[in-house]
């Protein structure tokens, strides 16, 4: 029976996804694309963080290019916007998302990376857009990822060159949070996918949804946003008990 494309393992509130091609470096095909949409848009209800992964030494090296078929001006633009929807899910979709790095994190694998919002690298991880050198352009959302991640200079210089970062890099730039040796990065998601998991759900989700937009706004309005949020956050029975937790020195039971 053959192995689905998209792996996935739940514990608890906790969902592991790998991405499973081994033969393609977990490159990204429409079978693949599609069922990572299909869980972003229906997690399970109880899964508050998931870990995203890849395997046989390899994250995701990008778009299957030898699936490359001829597309018309209008259908590529469709196919890039199906892709911005899907890594809108992985941001945005409420659930914490880490990933766990390692070999390949190319092209569209570094797109999809970019949009989670816990990034740890392996010794063996290399970041590299190398679609300058194949005639083609980024289009499932780096310029406006990668790019607030390092800077648009060093995305142009990063593209134009092929240029590859290692891990130490990545964190060193942003693309990654944490640099680990090589087969230790589902330890360190599995204990910072707990520790997430712990907290207040509403806060978590704040952080998740309000930040990046806010990021986005002018300085009077993402200020004005904050107050809202920080208004929302402080009213509930969870603000509550972490408040309560902190006096009685006892950790904090939320709902």
């Amino acid at each position: 029976m053959t192995e689905p494309m998209l792996k996935i393992e739940v514990e608890g509130s906790i969902a592991t996804l790998t991405m499973n091609r081994p033969d393609k470096r977990n490159a990204m095909c429409e079978e693949l694309l599609e069922s990572l949409d299909a869980f972003f848009s229906a997690p399970p209800k109880d899964v508050r963080v998931a870990i995203l992964t890849g395997t046989a030494g390899h994250f995701c090296s990008g778009l299957d290019l030898s699936e490359h078929v001829h597309r018309s001006a209008e259908e590529n633009l469709y196919h890039s916007r199906h892709w911005h929807g899907v890594m809108d899910k992985i941001q945005f979709g409420g659930l914490v998302v880490v990933s766990a790095m390692f070999g390949a994190v190319i092209g569209g694998g570094l797109e999809i990376a970019a949009s989670t919002h816990v990034r740890i690298a392996e010794a063996s991880a290399v970041f590299q857009m190398p679609e300058g050198r194949r005639g083609i352009f980024v289009g499932g959302g780096a310029t406006a990822r990668v790019g607030r991640l390092i800077g648009a200079d060093r995305m142009t210089e990063m593209m134009l060159t092929g240029r590859k970062y290692d891990a130490d890099d990545g964190v060193r730039l942003g693309l990654a949070h944490y640099a680990v040796g090589n087969g230790e990065s589902m330890d360190l998601a599995r204990s910072l996918a707990g520790k997430i998991s712990r907290n207040a759900p509403l806060s978590n989700y704040f952080m998740v949804q309000a930040i990046a937009r806010i990021n986005d706004m002018s300085q009077s309005d993402g200020l004005f946003t904050e107050s809202l949020v920080a208004s929302l956050s402080q009213t509930t029975p969870d603000a509550e008990e972490g408040l309560k937790s902190f006096l009685e020195k006892r950790a904090p039971k939320f709902r």
